[in-house]
């Protein structure tokens, strides 16, 4: 009777947790919502502060919760490596050993919102994949690596027969002809244009997307003190938008305001994330947006308008085959360049997370407990099973059937209950060996307990 008490509270709470993710998860708790429109008309919906009445929780002084933070994240393995290789340095430019398995899922489902709201709601948006490297001569302040076989090189430093000029020709020559890796996306996105003008009937605009790995020189006197440039890595969303010369402005406009309430939608404090206007060295204008680290601002995304050169300079001799159709006129678009740094993402998220709340489970005051309050749609596990006191036997099979039912719908869920020693609600909520959890299911003597956590 106990048992079968608790397969129908089990069965009960499966229901509101399905009702409450709809499958996918992609809600949350309920929050203001904000409607505007872009200046070419086009409806958003942004995810504003949470509603009024209860005070946030506070937060950790920049300085010394910086290093609490990045502590945390590496012991509830967010982060791989240890605490040398995670420096500030280390963090912003792709330098340090990797994230860990919840700071990959926790990557992965930022991936996937983005993925969402930029391709999947789109018509007009289609993926597009690219080799890591790219052909093609040196160019004047190119500062990419170059793919160059070891053993071609040291055969050429080897030939005793070469003079110093012959060995620089040879070197530069090598340089010229190996591939380099790629800094940023757009080169893959521009080699399929022609090709996918054709999905569109050539009709303007339209937009190619991509998520892929990218590879940039970093600097660091204490890891290479000899100038020796390092490879930082970043994972980049790129969304490359081809539109007329006539609208690129309002459509420069309309994606600034998309990527800044998309940014602010899964934040704690969505007023950490802002925007400002840049301009790069040949001109061009654009705009950033950051994240107010504890530190300062750092950028996490940036919006460029290329104007049509790109386009011209990769198809020289055949400006025919770019036109695109604006109403009746044949035109060569502008190029509307959209990068994402979904790793900085992932680190700006996890700073905005960072709190400190009272615990409920002790009768001390100013007893603090430091929580990772992430939203819904990013935290990489969403439910924890635990075994509460009780029969075991009986527990494990009700949580094993919980457990199965979460994962066909798609929900993540943390198999706490397989653990060996049972342990009280209070020292399974003090003890989190696995990062940000939602919800937490503990079946027991008096059935299905759940509360609402977030650690």
């Amino acid at each position: 009777m106990r048992s079968g008490a608790a397969v129908r509270a089990c069965r009960k709470v499966c229901r509101c947790l399905l009702s409450g993710f709809g499958g996918r998860v992609d809600g949350g708790p309920p929050e203001l919502s904000v409607e505007g429109s872009g200046s070419l008309g086009v409806p958003l919906r942004s995810h504003a502060e949470p509603p009024g009445g209860s005070e946030p929780p506070e937060a950790p002084e920049s300085g010394e919760g910086s290093q609490e933070l990045v502590e945390i994240c590496r012991r509830r393995h967010f982060f791989s490596g240890s605490k040398r290789q995670l420096s500030q340095h280390s963090l912003l430019n792709g330098c340090h050993s990797g994230f860990g398995p919840l700071g990959i899922e926790l990557r992965k489902n930022l991936a996937a919102e983005w993925w969402s709201s930029v391709v999947v709601v789109r018509e007009q948006v289609f993926p597009v994949d690219a080799l890591h490297h790219e052909p093609g001569p040196t160019l004047p302040r190119d500062s990419a690596f170059r793919l160059v076989s070891a053993e071609t090189l040291r055969e050429i430093l080897q030939d005793k027969e070469l003079s110093k000029e012959q060995l620089v020709a040879f070197l530069e020559n090598l340089l010229k002809t190996s591939g380099k890796l790629r800094e940023n996306l757009l080169h893959g996105a521009l080699e399929h244009y022609v090709s996918c003008l054709d999905l569109v009937n050539k009709r303007l605009p339209y937009g190619l997307a991509q998520i892929g790995v990218c590879f940039h020189p970093v600097s660091d006197t204490k890891q290479t003190p000899d100038g020796v440039k390092r490879i930082g890595e970043k994972t980049e969303a790129s969304l490359v938008w081809f539109t007329s010369a006539r609208t690129a402005g309002q459509w420069l406009d309309f994606w600034l305001r998309h990527r800044l309430l998309w940014w602010r939608k899964f934040a704690v404090s969505p007023s950490n994330f802002s925007s400002s206007d840049c301009q790069d060295e040949e001109g061009r204008k654009g705009n950033q947006l950051y994240y107010n680290f504890p530190w300062g601002k750092e950028p996490i995304e940036t919006l460029w308008n290329l104007g049509d050169h790109e386009l011209l300079h990769m198809y020289p001799g055949n400006e025919s085959q770019l036109h695109g159709r604006d109403g009746r006129k044949n035109v060569v678009p502008y190029v509307l360049s959209i990068n994402g740094n979904l790793d900085r993402g992932v680190l700006a998220y996890l700073y905005d997370s960072f709190q400190l709340t009272e615990n409920s489970f002790t009768r001390k005051k100013n007893l603090h407990r430091k929580v990772l309050k992430l939203h819904p749609c990013l935290a990489p596990v969403k439910v924890a099973l635990d075994v509460g006191r009780g029969p075991t036997v009986e527990l494990r099979q009700v949580c094993q059937g919980l457990f199965n039912e979460l994962l066909e719908n798609g929900i993540s869920v943390w198999p706490g209950y397989m653990e060996t020693v049972q342990s009280s609600l209070e020292q399974l909520y003090s003890k989190n060996p696995w990062g940000s959890i939602l919800d937490r299911a503990a079946p027991g003597n008096s059935g299905l307990r759940e509360q609402l956590w977030e650690q």
